[in-house]
């Protein structure tokens, strides 16, 4: 090797070393690190710190009887206005409250229950109504990613869960990928700006934080369908 080759090389070196630190380094600063509230795991995200997720040991809380009072969720897949024909991905779908309420309404489409934890997806599965019906997938998603085919998605369906995302900017933008041009985000979360809402303050968000952080992905908000008991129902887009 030359002289000239060794300089040559030795600086697309150095350009490949220092891009790989800039993406470190935005990366990082993407998400800082401090005390805060007792259910939070100290990382924050545009301002508000990322919540505890719940573990698979919760599913009868996610299963309760009073479920539909609280939240009227029947209201909730009225917002949705599902067509027969819809592909929907329910993320963070637990032991599959929504999945199996979804799944009949798109009966001629599909419904992806996406979870990262396999006790979830297991009671999916283990449940007798998944075994009749036909038009349920199960996916094991990541902390950055829902692992869902590129440009398939018409609904995305996210329930007290977005919260709880350890990089929620990964997690939106990986769902951004799998929605289709015209694709749909329905992010329920319990009213931050309510004080009355009996949920503790970092399993909460307000609108305008949700706003703020979806716009950091590239999405816009279309309405805020205020019809629900105790939750938003916030509904995005590709902006």
């Amino acid at each position: 090797m030359t002289m000239k080759q060794f300089t040559i090389s030795t600086q697309i070196i150095c350009l490949f070393l220092c891009g790989l630190c800039f993406c470190q380094q935005t990366n990082d600063e993407r998400y800082t690190y401090k005390q805060g509230d007792y259910n939070g795991i100290g990382k924050w995200y545009l301002g508000r710190e990322i919540a505890y997720v719940m573990g698979y040991q919760g599913i009868k809380w996610l299963e309760r009887p009073e479920r539909e009072a609280e939240e009227n969720v029947s209201t909730l897949l009225s917002n949705m206005d599902i067509q027969t024909t819809d592909i929907i991905a329910d993320i963070g779908a637990g032991s599959g409250y929504h999945v199996f309420k979804m799944a009949p309404l798109a009966a001629n489409g599909k419904v992806y229950a996406v979870d990262i934890q396999p006790e979830m997806l297991k009671a999916i599965t283990s449940n007798n109504i998944y075994k009749k019906l036909n038009n349920i997938k199960t996916i094991l998603g990541d902390e950055k990613s829902v692992n869902l085919p590129e440009n398939s998605i018409d609904k995305i369906l996210m329930v007290d869960v977005y919260h709880e995302f350890n990089y929620p900017f990964e997690m939106i933008m990986s769902i951004k990928k799998a929605l289709k041009p015209n694709g749909k985000i329905y992010l329920i979360e319990y009213r931050g700006e309510d004080e009355t809402v009996p949920i503790k303050k970092v399993h909460k968000m307000s609108e305008a934080q949700a706003v703020k952080e979806m716009k950091a992905a590239g999405f816009k908000l279309d309405e805020n369908i205020d019809n629900l008991p105790w939750q938003h129902c916030l509904v995005f887009s590709k902006s």
